[in-house]
């Protein structure tokens, strides 16, 4: 078996395979070696998909672990599994089915947070402490202005959650308390936007972080992708080109993934199926002050990006058309699946999820 697949394989396999891949030579966990795309096609390992009984687009994924997921998507729909996707919860929010969720953030199995996208009143943040049984919605967007996109937490307390740009600049949301309240932060320490310029609710990936204050915006739609940082929990941001194609509404950085506070990915590309997507990935080594083109990109347009547990080099991509994995830390991918998805993201027992148009649900699985 060539580097690529054993990783693959290893890793879907779970903590356990990969501490015995660990101590006789595979190293799944470390892997960087380079490795052709036909073998990460091989079928013992990759997406498996579950029968989530919906017909939603899921564009919200929270991985908890290999057994608990949660998902989040049109129609006001949230479901949940606790036993590795053999059956889903419909837990949606009463009275939300005119809502677009678009990310969601669980704490563990029964708490979690869930944003609602749009203009106006239709950017709204939900919170459940008992699995979905009861919601409490605890911001309600009254600004006609506004539109909320994605959201983050630091910590348990701590999370912040972006709107596109009000009166020339980023609108940040912050709580303190887990969610349940949420005040709207000055902007004097966020830069201008550019014109045209906003961020994609396509994964819940383009507000992302990494430790107790650091996060990262990802932007599109302007004549440059942009990437934002703040290393005070939205309070003061810094700004950073990167080289991603941009210049066109449908073009941008479409999600982000930081490994910890310095090592970070970037996707995006053109999400219309008919146009193309090169260079469509990019790398930070600085906490995104600097970007570096992927030498071998994402081959088309990708949505969602998550680092896989306790990994300098493997990541995940997904999109639409399929999804790929670097075992060099973004400087090359390699497409391992052609199904479609939007979103994902990888629980830190190396438990990763899936999720995109019609209900699509997967965990990766030997």
């Amino acid at each position: 078996m060539v580097a690529g697949a054993a990783v693959l394989a290893t890793m879907a396999a779970g903590p356990a395979a990969a501490a015995r891949a660990g101590s006789s030579g595979v190293a799944p966990v470390t892997a960087g070696e380079p490795v052709a795309a036909a073998a990460l096609t091989a079928p013992h390992a990759g997406w498996r998909l579950k029968d989530s009984g919906s017909t939603a687009r899921f564009r919200g994924l929270s991985a908890v672990s290999r057994t608990t997921a949660w998902v989040a998507g049109t129609a006001g729909t949230v479901l949940r599994s606790h036993d590795g996707g053999k059956h889903w919860s419909d837990i949606s929010p009463p009275g939300a089915g005119a809502l677009e969720f678009r990310d969601i953030e669980a704490f563990d199995a029964r708490r979690a947070v869930v944003l609602a996208i749009g203009e106006g009143e239709a950017s709204r943040v939900f919170r459940t402490d008992d699995a979905g049984a009861t919601w409490t919605e605890s911001f309600h967007n009254t600004d006609p202005r506004a539109f909320y996109d994605c959201l983050t937490f630091f910590d348990r307390r701590h999370g912040i959650a972006l709107g596109d740009p009000v009166d020339g600049t980023y609108r940040i949301l912050s709580t303190a308390d887990g969610g349940r309240s949420w005040r709207v932060l000055p902007s004097k320490g966020m830069p201008p936007a550019q014109q045209g310029e906003a961020a994609f609710a396509a994964s819940g990936q383009c507000l992302v972080s990494a430790g107790s204050r650091d996060a990262w915006i990802a932007t599109g739609g302007a004549a440059t992708a942009r990437v934002l940082h703040t290393a005070d929990r939205g309070r003061t941001w810094s700004v950073t080109d990167t080289p991603i194609p941009a210049g066109d509404p449908a073009r941008g950085v479409f999600a982000l993934a930081f490994r910890d506070r310095t090592h970070g990915l970037a996707v995006g590309g053109d999400y219309r199926p008919d146009q193309p997507s090169p260079h469509a990935a990019a790398v930070s080594n600085d906490a995104g002050s600097t970007w570096t083109p992927a030498t071998a990109p994402p081959k088309t347009y990708r949505s969602g990006a998550a680092w896989l547990p306790h990994s300098r080099h493997l990541a995940l991509a997904v999109g639409p058309s399929g999804s790929d994995l670097t075992l060099d830390g973004g400087r090359t991918w390699h497409t391992f699946d052609h199904g479609s998805y939007d979103t994902v993201d990888c629980a830190p027992d190396l438990g990763c999820w899936a999720a995109g148009e019609r209900g699509r649900i997967a965990r990766l699985e030997p």
